[in-house]
């Protein structure tokens, strides 16, 4: 289901009747697999790969060109509850929206968990199965539970120049 959302310039989704889409924005060329989940304020630039199974929660921005491999996972709540302390249902207004940002050219791996508040920088790649808890520098890799530092990018590519840019 695609409800609300603003789609680029060939955006390309296989199966649309696969998705959940509402209320997000998602940047010219991205490829979207099918069973991803982008929730309402979420926004994911141009030339991303969003591979199946993936779930973007709103507050999450993710920029150009990332690659999310199958079923990475991000988090938008610090400290998840059902219910209050008083044994209510928790309501819009009991929780903090906590925003995250994957940088520019970055790669999350396969079935990897994204908590809340994190920044990825750019060019970083992020091992499959890996639990981000903090932020991670821009060309660093990370892998392992809790995510660490593992080394450096090393050949950070230089995009490609994109269609009728001008020099």
């Amino acid at each position: 289901m695609i409800v609300g959302s603003a789609l680029g310039r060939d955006v390309v989704i296989q199966h649309p009747e696969l998705v959940n889409l509402y209320g997000c924005d998602v940047g010219d060329e991205t490829r979207i697999g099918t069973f991803v989940e982008i929730q309402k304020g979420a926004v994911v630039g141009e030339r991303c790969k969003i591979s199946s199974h993936c779930f973007i929660c709103e507050g999450v921005t993710i920029e150009d060109g990332v690659f999310l491999g199958h079923g990475v996972m991000f988090t938008n709540d610090l400290y998840p509850r059902a219910v209050n302390a008083d044994g209510g249902l928790k309501g819009k207004d009991d929780w903090t929206l906590t925003p995250t940002l994957v940088g520019r050219n970055a790669s999350i791996g396969s079935n990897s968990t994204i908590l809340a508040g994190v920044t990825i920088g750019e060019y970083a790649l992020v091992g499959a199965g890996a639990v981000v808890t903090r932020n991670v520098p821009p060309g660093a890799v990370v892998a392992g539970v809790p995510a660490r530092i593992v080394g450096q990018v090393t050949d950070m590519p230089v995009p490609r120049k994109r269609r009728g840019a001008v020099s």
